[in-house]
């Protein structure tokens, strides 16, 4: 394990672009993530694929309606280009109405999100492009 860091999202920051570009700011190449806060209306999330079977994959999206409150845990790993990939789940609530899905596609804070970045040492895993599901998948 190396460093751990404190991160504060605020009201309207897009979570990915943020920790993305703090990963690349701090030169942390692996890492594990967990976030506590809120996503706001407007927010996009994949929440499954059309078809588990479909190659390539056609992900379904959806949209906040409302801000939601959201506990989350990804990982940070560099892409094939050595820049960093947040690949981040998170659930939503609001209101007994529960969501999860990955927030790459645009999630934006709500007020605020509580980030620990917490940094993988010794680590040569990368996100490698999969071309049968067109995803950025994990090689250890």
């Amino acid at each position: 394990m190396g460093r751990v860091f404190v991160v504060k999202l605020e009201d309207g920051e897009v979570v990915h672009e943020q920790l993305e570009n703090f990963a690349l700011e701090h030169k942390i190449k692996s890492a594990a993530v967990v976030a506590v806060g809120a996503l706001d209306e407007g927010s996009r999330m994949t929440v499954g694929p059309e078809d588990g079977e479909a190659r390539p994959v056609t992900p379904l999206f959806h949209t906040l309606l409302a801000a939601h409150e959201t506990a989350g845990v990804g990982t940070i790993f560099e892409g094939e280009d050595g820049l960093p990939r947040l690949h981040m789940h998170v659930s939503c609530g609001r209101a007994g109405d529960g969501l999860t899905g990955c927030i790459r596609v645009g999630s934006v804070v709500w007020q605020i999100l509580e980030v620990i970045i917490f940094e993988l040492t010794n680590c040569q895993a990368k996100k490698i492009k999969d071309e049968s599901t067109g995803f950025e998948v994990l090689e250890p």
